[in-house]
């Protein structure tokens, strides 16, 4: 839903980003801002700073930054959205609500009566684990080693033996047996009429990003079949967009997540410390779990079962996280089968170990290849060599084709040059890659100019929010246009008007973006390091300086436009005229 600037800036005002992050993050005053050790990467010295004049925060390590949106956007993994709602029902300010049609109004309705029923039956199996009746399930999960507080963390249940207990009680609590059913908690037929869809069966409730019940696996007690049952998909619940585990993953505060096959793999990992486990719903990996995964991590490290069918299964994931944009790696654990079992055999630094040494999806995908060829016999060692070039190909960037090509050949032993022929040989015979012209120099291209430019126009923009006195000496010689980079003008455009009223407000600016790296971008626009200066004139020397860069950039910029753009030739003009002003006038900071 679309709220109004105005209430998104009230929401802003009334929550204070010293308290919002200092209730996640210990700081300590220093001058006029506050430090603590980054939440966003691991750090030994404080490098986080929450400035409260501009109600921002910016780490100088890794440049994670932004306003109290954008920190709770980063540390709980919100949406826009999600965050602006978080932040209004902190500050008690009430949002509008949404208008919905009478069609729209049952479904929603529906909705919430499927959730409240959901989490209803979850308190119900709850109870039932830890009363008389519960002791099979409450002995098999003691017996897989869970604690207590792993068993509550999760809120494993248990299902009775009998078949119409579940029913009897959600229809006690006034719940129509429509909902049940729509609920997915029952079956219907003509001999038995509406029974539980559980019964006998260790209880998994499977929670959505957050923390809402959406559906139910259960694990049977004995050896009937199947071994685990999931709710069918319902109205609030999609196997192919929801994770096991991933409301607790998403924010484990790792630099990855494990996707592995089963709800005792995800509960065992966090019980052992690894709370950045997820699994898949009993379906294979599908691309709306990938694009899922990509709003928290950029790598997910594999862990299937190491028999066939989880090779099977890593190699049908990794496309798809491919396709996402997300890096694949995969998790040995040979001689074991799982990660639960191989944690209770080799203990958790020696998992670690595991995680730390995963093999990149590429060479794990040339590994299994490899156990398909005899490498004894030359015939076949040519044929594995062949696919390997293959798979080279499906590379769409020289560079990344070659540091793989050089990688391969290295552990394969295969020479560099031949590897390369065999590559390029396959590509022009399929089209599949077309081979790049070699560059006339081994000397990659500097784009320092570029970077420089970049440079200055962001320690102007910091300037200018530091030191706002400043700006109107020289608003007449600098305009937004000025600024080369689109976000740097969208963000002067909006600073220069505030600046004009003699008014700063960072934050403020920031909410313009709704998207997470570009309210990070845009608050390193008002973070980059000023040098330390003594004297006054040094300061104005430096401020002089960097005005003038930045002029220069423009002018270069707009020249290098003439004839393409009809408004080129005037800004080149009136850039030229400022130049020589400016060069010819003292900036004082008095």
């Amino acid at each position: 839903m679309y709220y109004p600037d105005e209430l998104v800036e009230e929401i802003r005002a009334k929550n204070d980003i010293v308290d919002v992050v200092g209730s996640y993050v210990r700081l300590q005053k220093k001058g006029s801002s506050y430090f603590g050790l980054c939440p966003f990467h691991n750090e030994k010295s404080p490098s986080f700073s929450v400035t409260p004049g501009k109600q921002m925060y910016y780490c100088f390590g890794c440049g994670a930054g932004g306003n109290v949106f954008t920190f709770i956007m980063e540390y709980e993994n919100y949406s826009f959205q999600e965050a602006i709602k978080h932040l209004a029902e902190k500050a008690g300010v009430a949002l509008p609500e949404v208008e919905y049609n009478e069609e729209m109004k049952k479904r929603e309705s529906r909705r919430n009566r499927i959730l409240e029923v959901n989490k209803e039956a979850a308190k119900y199996f709850y109870y039932q684990l830890r009363s008389e009746q519960g002791k099979i399930g409450y002995q098999y999960l003691a017996g897989r080693k869970l604690t207590a507080e792993t068993m509550k963390q999760f809120g494993l249940g248990y299902a009775n033996q009998y078949s119409d207990d579940l029913v009897k009680y959600l229809r006690s609590k006034g719940y129509s047996d429509s909902v049940l059913h729509d609920a997915g908690l029952v079956n219907v037929d003509e001999k038995h009429g509406m029974y539980d869809k559980f019964w006998n069966r260790v209880m998994f409730p499977i929670q959505d990003v957050n923390n809402k019940v959406i559906g139910f696996g259960g694990r049977v007690m004995g050896d009937a079949k199947p071994k685990y049952l999931n709710s069918p998909e319902t109205i609030v619940f999609d196997k192919s967009r929801n994770l096991y585990g991933l409301n607790f993953a998403r924010t484990s505060r790792k630099n990855n997540i494990i996707l592995c096959e089963g709800y005792m793999d995800v509960i065992a990992m966090h019980q052992a410390g690894f709370n950045q486990a997820v699994a898949s719903l009993g379906t294979a990996f599908t691309s709306g779990q990938a694009n899922l995964l990509r709003r928290y991590t950029q790598e997910v490290l594999l862990i299937y079962d190491s028999d066939e069918a989880g090779t099977r299964a890593a190699l049908r994931a990794i496309p798809i996280l491919k396709e996402a944009g997300i890096s694949a790696k995969v998790v040995n654990l040979k001689p074991y089968k799982d990660p639960d079992e191989f944690i209770k055999n080799l203990g958790t630094e020696a998992f670690q170990e595991r995680l730390d040494n995963a093999d990149n999806s590429f060479f794990f995908e040339i590994r299994v290849l490899e156990s398909q060829f005899n490498l004894k016999d030359p015939e076949e060692k040519t044929n594995f060599h062949r696919e390997i070039a293959k798979k080279l190909c499906e590379f769409s960037e020289e560079v990344e084709r070659d540091n793989y090509l050089e990688a391969v050949a290295d552990r394969y032993h295969i020479g560099f040059d031949n590897l390369r022929k065999l590559v390029i040989n396959y590509a022009t015979k399929t089209g599949l890659v077309a081979q790049a012209a070699k560059p006339k120099s081994g000397i990659k291209e500097k784009k320092g100019p570029e970077e420089a430019a970049k440079t200055v126009q962001k320690l102007l923009l910091t300037w200018f929010t530091e030191e706002p006195a400043i700006f109107l000496k020289v608003q007449k010689y600098i305009t937004p246009e000025d600024f080369t980079e689109e976000m740097y003008k969208k963000v002067a455009v909006r600073l220069f008007e505030d600046l004009s009223k003699q008014q700063v407000n960072p934050a403020a600016i920031i909410s313009m973006f709704d998207n997470e790296d570009e309210q990070r971008e845009a608050a390193s626009l008002f973070n980059t390091k000023l040098h330390e200066l003594e004297s006054k004139q040094e300061k104005e020397n430096a401020f002089k300086d960097i005005l003038m860069k930045v002029k220069q950039n423009s002018y270069e910029h707009y020249q290098n436009k003439l004839g393409t753009d009809v408004n080129a030739l005037q800004q080149a003009i009136a850039g030229k005229k400022a130049l020589e002003e400016l060069a010819k006038t003292h900036i004082s900071f008095d």
